[in-house]
């Protein structure tokens, strides 16, 4: 008998600080779950704003404009059975609130990593740049960053390696019931 790997649709909000590990992470989990024949779809918060958000600036009313329009998007396809993974800042409370409030299985990861850290990081050479005054309104540097209050998981990138936070999303997932194989739990994920 074949194995039967079943999901609902629903969105993996990716949240944090550039340089977190959000697309890494994202990444890891959109393999996985492809590798057991799953509908699912990445918005990455990069490739939507050379696409999607084109044009768009980094204002707040830009990047909630950016914000919404990638929440309009998961709400699309998780109401059609597609697990949608969306990796983008999104520095902004009130707004990722009311992406929430729009998608019925929305689970919010924060990739918690001190600012320290992605400084030493800084593989893009943002940060360097905003500390210099090169870039304007940065998240975390010269544009506040609202911490998640409440999300599903947490992951620190910093004391994790991508695996072991995409195994802490994982564990989440099926611990709601989101994910199964064979009608139990889908642990068997690699």
């Amino acid at each position: 008998m074949q194995a039967s790997f079943e999901h609902k649709g629903f969105t993996i909000w990716f949240t944090g600080l550039s340089g977190a590990g959000k697309s890494t992470v994202s990444s890891i989990l959109e393999k996985r779950l492809r590798g057991l024949g799953a509908r699912v779809e990445l918005l990455d918060g990069d490739e939507v704003r050379t696409n999607l958000s084109k044009g768009l600036g980094f204002s707040k009313e830009d990047r909630d404009t950016n914000i919404r329009r990638i929440g309009y998007v998961c709400r699309l396809l998780s109401r059609n059975g597609v697990i949608a993974i969306a990796a983008a800042i999104s520095p902004y409370r009130k707004t990722r609130d009311f992406v929430r409030s729009g998608i019925e299985n929305f689970i919010e990861v924060y990739a918690l990593c001190p600012l320290e850290k992605l400084m030493e990081r800084d593989v893009k050479g943002l940060y360097k740049k905003a500390l210099a005054g090169e870039i304007k309104e940065f998240t975390g540097v010269s544009d506040p960053y609202e911490e998640p209050l409440q999300p599903e998981v947490v992951i620190e990138t910093d004391r994790e390696t991508p695996e072991q936070s995409a195994d802490k999303v994982w564990a989440r997932l099926e611990e709601l019931g989101l994910l199964s194989l064979n009608g139990r739990p889908a642990l068997s994920h690699r």
